[in-house]
Order: C-alpha cells, then structure tokens, then sequence
C-alpha cells in the first residue's frame, strides 16, 4: 500500500497556471551570497516559498501579472518587499542591508543574513550550505572534507569509523553536535551520514575556540548540525544507489495545520552497503605452502553495514506560547561487520560483527521575547537507551582472498583462543541508559548588549555482560557511570555601529565518573560476601575564552579568538569498549589547550561580472596531555587492541586559507589549503606527530546551465579534488632512517564529478556522481585503504505544498 501511495505521488500531474517567474539573487550588506533565505510569496491570490540556493539565487515559476508580497527570512531577522510583475518575467535583486529599513507599509524590520551575523563574530568559522549536497549522491561528511581547515579521517567505507580534524586536532578533541546535543547520544547509526542534507539548514565548523552556546568540552574545535526548522509544509524523499551494492535512501516531512498551529513532522533513513571494495598492499597476501607470503590484490569480505532508522516528533510551532515545541521519539540500529582491527592485519577477520539498537524520547521547545521583549529560552532534552552487541565466536582463520589460512604445512589454521580476536570468544553486550539536555537562555537589553547562558548535561549509566560467560562471572562484570555538566556565560558587544564585535565567555566543566566491581570478601565472622567496589572520581574546572571581530572597511574584517579550553575523556576512553578493539583506561587525565585564532577577510569584491572573496586564519594550539593512540613503533604496529594514552605536550602551528571566485552567477570556484606543524615531546625530542596528514588542498568547480533539453529546467556540473600530503604513522626512530619509508602513507589525489538535472517542475532532481574518477589509492588511519573508483546514481523528490 505504501509504494502505492509513493507512485501516486510521483505521477500527480503539474498544470501550469501562468507563464511568467520572479528571480533574483540575495546578498548581504558586504556583498556576499546569502543562501538558504528563506522568501515568501503571497498576492494575487496565490502563496508560494522558496529558498535561495548555493549561489544566493531563488526562483518564484508560472506567476501571473500582479503585484506581490515578499516576507524575507534569513535567521534571525525578517524583511519585507513589494513587487510588481507586468507581462514579462522579472529580476529582483535582494540585499539583506542592516542599515537600511525595507518598509511594507507601516512595517519596518532591519534584516541581515545569518551567515554575515555570524562571520562577524570572530570565531574561526566555516558555515556550510547544504541544498547543493541535498540534491547530489553526497554524504553530510564528503560535504565537510572540501572544508578549509577540515580533514575527515575514516577507516574504510560506508559505516566505518569516522574522526574529524581540525587543524590538525581530531578523534574526540572535536565535538559534532546536532542542535547542540552531543552526536553520542544518538549511537553509531544516526551519523552524519545517515541524516540526508535536505532535513539540515546549516553546518557550523567552529575551529580552536567554540562559541559558549555550545558548552561542551571541544578542545580542538566542533561541528554544529543545524536542522532545518521551518514549520511549512514540505515533504522530501530521495534513494541512490550505486558501486559496492550501496544503497542509501531516506525521506522526511512536515505538516502543519494553520488554524492551530498543530505540526508533525517525520524523517527515517536506510543505509546499505557490501563494501566490497578491492584493496592491496603490504598486509594484503596471501600465505602458502613454507610460510610464503605472496601479495594479492583482494576484495574485502567481511565489512558489510546497514543502518535504518528514523524520528517522529508532534507538537506546536508558531504559536503564542512557543515558536517551537516538539514532543518526540528517536529510534535506529545498525549492523556492522568487522573486516580487521586497528590495522590491516595479515590475516583478516570473518564472522565478527556487532548490532547495536537506540530508542530516545525528545523534547525541544524554543521561544524568542519570553515574558518581555529580549528575552529567549531554548531546550533540547533526550533520555533513553543505546546498546550494543559484539559477536565473534569463529575459530577459523582466514586469508585475504577469503579462503581458510593455511600453516606452513598446509593444513587450514584455527586460532587456539576460539575467536578472532585475541581473547577468546565473546558475545559482549554493554546496555546504557544515556541522557543529555542543552539549555539555553538569553536576555539583550538592546541591539549592543546581550547576556547569554547555557548549560549541557551528559550522563550514561553503563552495564557490560556477556551470554558466553556463567551466571557467576556475569555476576562480576562490574557497571560504569558517567555524569558530566558544563555551564557557559557569555556577553555580546556590539559598538562603533557595528564595526566592533567582542564575545567573551566563561565555561565551568564538571565530571564525575563511577566504576562498581563486585568482589569476594571475608567478613568478621569468616564468612565470603560479596560486596560492590566502588571507585569514583569528580574534577571541576575553568575556562575562558573571547572571539572579536573589527571591521576596518566594510569589505575587510580583522577576526581574532582565544580559548583556554578543557577535554574531558569521554566514555570510551576511560572505560575501554571491546567492540571498537579499545582497551579501558581509567587513569586517563583530561586535555587542557591554549587555543589562538588570527585572520582577516576580504570582499567580496564585484568587477561587472566576477566576484571575489578570500579569507585567512592562522592559529596555534598548545596542548598539554594530549588524548591520543600511544606513540606507534615498529614493534606495535600489527597490534589489534588499542589504548587512548596522554601523549604529552604537544604544538600546533599553522595556517589556512580559502578564495572563491563567482562568474556572472552562474560558475563558481573555490580552493583552499590548510598547512600546520604538530609537534609532541617524546623521550625528550621534539618529533611531528604519526598518522597525521599536515598539508590539505581541496578544490571544486560548480557550473549550471538552464533550460537544456527542456524549458525551465537545469543542469549543474560539479568538480571535486582532494589532495593529502604524505604522511608516517611512526615516530622516527632515531637518526636510523632506514626502513622509515615502509611505514609512510604516500601523497594522495582523488577527483570527484558529479552531474544534476533538474526538471521543469522543479520537484524531480536526477543526479549522477563519480567518486576517485581515476581509481587512485587512497588510506587513512593507520594506513587503512579507503574505497576506489565507485559510482552512484540518485533520485530527488521534494514538494513545498499539498
């Protein structure tokens, strides 16, 4: 009945009521592209929405002649226009001018986009527009990997482990958040990979020094997903499919009655993929007769994933009591089988896997001018379970080209512990019960003054168990805790008419932590008991940090920020998870870094028509006890468990620039680069860093055509490189240099094209995208290749009325 229901929609027909359009582009007050704005059309007795793309551009079709009304919405702030359509179509250009009042009558609101509002901030800051990537068969992380100054570190394919770095820091130094909520709250199958781009509005990638209203524990940076909280009717539904039998598929809507304001909205997602793709290289061979080791090229066997899963919240928007308030429930689970560990060894794994299941309820509720004017309340809570299951109970040994190993005998080979993994066999399931809720108040006395305080806390109650093990040894396997609140105060200034822009801040981090182990005890009578050890911990600290912005001309901004910041060792680190191969470590001490940001940017800057903009950063970092894998040698590089450790003292240094460069609205180029020392005392040297790229290029080129093959209709061509410096993931080992090389990640290129076409309804986009183009190799962490050439097609569905 549902794929019914799918067609019918699919094949409702459009009749076209009139035959003119309204276009235009929307820019700020500093000439740049807003994108994202979000225009409402109404008179003539028709109402229609539409959003600026990429390029700052929004279309209005099929308009008769008559005069309109435009409600302009760019974050936080609100515009009006009046415009008149005669006979023919119409271009209107819109800027989003805080010095200037659009007036609609007796109406008059100042407007400025919320992009330009929070580049002037002076936080070393990225925001990403994603309705380019909502149409494309490009995943929320590819979108973030062509971001100056970021670097996404992935062991493998689709579903495999993802770290993100910032300048250099990465792994759990860099927070990712979803409406400011902790992403681990969500568990292993709501990634960023799994939420589709059309349900976000925006990424913020904040590099150094994170703003307050976050209030979390990013020592290194953090990455905000910002959904998309329009309350019009809309519904969006798209699938692909492509190389390594992957399919990815998701769908999400919004419902809104008038009258009430009563609003449901809904959104799921399905990942699959084989992940079969080909690897090679000093691990990948085969051992025969005599121990003989023969390299092979082969394709990986045992590293299929699946995810699906989906949210439903119901409430009021746009009421007088709350401009949003959800009631809701989150629910996911993924499959995930293990091809190795940590590295790739010799001898892969085959019949490892794990599951892992999420079922959260939600609360969001956001009011602006709360009791009086000013004053705003936001709330994001989620409270429920995440648990996780590793199953590895196969004996057998394998090679990589899927056949049972052999000894030097040739006789098929077991592992003498029963398992794949060294440790014997296991069906490990840790249940949590996880929490986390992010409030947030405001109060601004006037345009220039505004206080702002918010508070996040973060628990998980943690039980590990295993169905191989006995009643008794169940009975001892012990339970972990973790509490953690973090509190911000911040102040907005906002003086020389706006020239200046100074935000400084306060954060109070607090944590406890809570391990409970039965034990067998004598008692005074002599008798065994059993009682419950309990050892815990609870540190506080402080940090502070400012981020300013001066502008010199309105085409030039001086942009500077500092944070003393504090990381404070996450679940996994201190209590170890056997799923992800990490061994618990419960001494670990917390991060501390001096983060610093200086940059400036310029433009844009309009000759007829070419526009330019190009921007800067330099910063440094230094860090002390840094959380990271022990420093690897030529003894512990095959290991399959790793540790998280305090590395020590560690420098960053370095900087990152970006230009892009627009023509005639219709080509846009950008590159950019990012190139940095990191530096760590070991053994009383000073040594760069293993397994950590230090020079990143990206760059891309987008070129749209309109009205090929069919009136009203577009064609957008993408371009993508990626080029990676080399790298080693082990420490020089003295003057003795020989052999280095066997362990460097050598220089990697990959290109990336893509094709849309949007047909004339503008509710159908058709994509076709190629990854690497040129099948080059390309590795990671620890020298873990990275898919191949892969090609993937995507259909697009979207309507904003009903």
């Amino acid at each position: 009945m549902k794929h019914k229901l799918l067609v019918l929609f699919l094949i409702l027909p459009l009749a076209a009521v009139a035959q003119y359009s309204l276009s235009g582009v929307v820019k700020d007050a500093n000439g740049y592209i807003v994108p994202q704005t979000q225009i409402k059309l109404t008179g003539s007795g028709i109402a229609q929405e539409a959003k600026s793309n990429l390029e700052g551009v929004y279309i209005f079709q099929d308009l008769p002649s008559g005069t309109f009304n435009l409600e302009i919405i760019s974050g936080d702030f609100m515009a009006f226009d009046q415009v008149s359509i005669k006979n023919a179509n119409l271009i209107n250009n819109i800027k989003l001018d805080n010095a200037k009042d659009y007036e609609l009558g007796e109406v008059a609101i100042r407007a400025e986009s919320i992009k330009t509002k929070m580049e002037k901030l002076g936080f070393a800051l990225n925001v990403i527009s994603t309705e380019e990537a909502a149409q494309r068969n490009i995943q929320t992380n590819e979108l973030l990997n062509t971001t100056v100054g970021v670097k996404i570190r992935q062991n493998g394919g689709l579903g495999s482990d993802v770290q993100y770095s910032l300048n250099g820091l990465s792994g759990n130094a860099v927070r990712i958040f979803i409406d400011g909520i902790p992403i681990s709250t969500f568990g292993s199958a709501f990634n960023l990979n799994s939420i589709p781009p059309s349900m976000i509005e925006r990424i913020e990638v904040y590099k150094g020094v994170v703003p307050g209203y976050l209030a979390d524990d990013a020592l290194g940076g953090a990455i905000n997903i910002v959904l998309d909280k329009s309350s019009t009717t809309n519904l969006n539904a798209s699938v692909s499919y492509g190389s390594f039998n992957t399919l990815q598929a998701n769908v999400n809507g919004l419902y809104r009655f008038d009258k009430s304001g009563f609003t449901v909205k809904a959104s799921g997602f399905h990942n699959y993929s084989d992940n079969d793709y080909e690897v090679s290289g000093r691990s990948v061979v085969v051992t025969d007769l005599g121990g003989v080791q023969t390299p092979i090229t082969a394709r990986r066997f045992n590293d299929a994933y699946r995810s699906t899963g989906g949210l439903v919240q119901a409430g009021y928007t746009d009421v007088k009591w709350a401009d949003q308030f959800y009631l809701g429930f989150t629910a996911s689970d993924d499959y995930k089988e293990v091809q190795h560990g940590a590295f790739m060894t010799i001898m892969p794994y085959k019949g490892r896997f794990y599951e892992s299941d999420v079922a959260l309820a939600n609360l969001t509720y956001q009011k602006k001018d709360l009791f009086t004017k000013g004053l705003g309340l936001t709330i994001n809570a989620y409270y429920g379970s995440r648990d996780r299951q590793l199953n590895d109970t196969v004996a057998a040994a394998y090679a990589w080209n899927g056949a049972r190993a052999i000894d030097f005998r040739g006789n098929e080979y077991e592992y003498t512990w029963g398992s794949q993994q060294e440790g014997g066999p296991t069906l490990l399931k840790i249940d949590r019960n996880v929490a986390s809720a992010r409030t947030g108040m405001s109060f601004a006395f006037n345009d220039n003054h505004k206080i702002i305080l918010h508070h996040i806390y973060y628990s998980i109650d943690r039980k590990d168990s295993d169905a191989l093990r006995s009643l008794l040894e169940n009975a001892f396997v012990g339970t972990r805790d973790l509490r953690k609140n973090i509190t911000s105060l911040t102040y907005e200034l906002n003086a020389f008419q706006g020239s200046l822009k100074v935000s400084p801040f306060l954060k109070h981090y607090q944590q406890k932590t809570i391990n409970t182990d039965a034990d067998i005890v004598t008692d005074e009578s002599g008798n065994q008991v059993i009682v419950d050890e309990v050892i815990s911990s609870n540190n506080t600290f402080e940090g502070y940090g400012f981020a300013g912005s001066y502008a010199i001309t309105p085409e030039v901004f001086l942009l500077a920020s500092a944070e003393k910041a504090i990381r404070l060792p996450n679940e996994t680190e201190v209590f170890g998870n056997d799923g992800d191969n990490v061994v618990a470590n419960p001494g670990i001490e917390p991060e501390k870094s001096n983060n610093y940001n200086l940059g400036f940017r310029l433009g844009s800057f309009s000759l007829k028509k070419h526009q330019i903009t190009f921007s800067t950063n330099f910063f440094t970092r230094n860090i002390k006890d840094r959380i990271g894998l022990p420093i690897e040698n030529s003894t512990n590089v095959n290991e399959e468990l790793i540790v998280y450790v305090n590395q020590g003292a560690v420098t960053s240094k370095g900087f990152d620039a970006q230009f892009n460069y627009i023509y005639d609205n219709n080509l846009t180029a950008n590159f950019n680069i990012s190139n940095f020392d990191l530096k760590l005392e070991n053994r009383g040297a000073e040594v760069a860093v293993p397994n950590t790229p230090f020079l990143t290029m990206n760059g891309n080129l987008h070129y749209f055509l309109d009205n090929l093959f069919q009136k009203k209709s577009r064609l957008d061509l993408f371009y993508t490189l990626y080029y990676t410096g080399e790298f080693s993931y082990l420490v020089p080992q003295g003057s003795n240099t020989v052999g280095d090389d066997f362990f460097k990640v050598p220089e990697q290129l990959a290109q990336d094209f893509g094709v849309n076409y949007t047909f004339p309804n503008k509710q159908f986009v058709l994509s076709f995208d190629v990854k690497n183009i040129f099948d080059k190799p390309v590795y990671d962490n620890l020298s873990v290749q990275k898919p191949g050439r892969a090609f993937y097609l995507k259909l697009n569905y979207s309507i904003n009325k009903f």
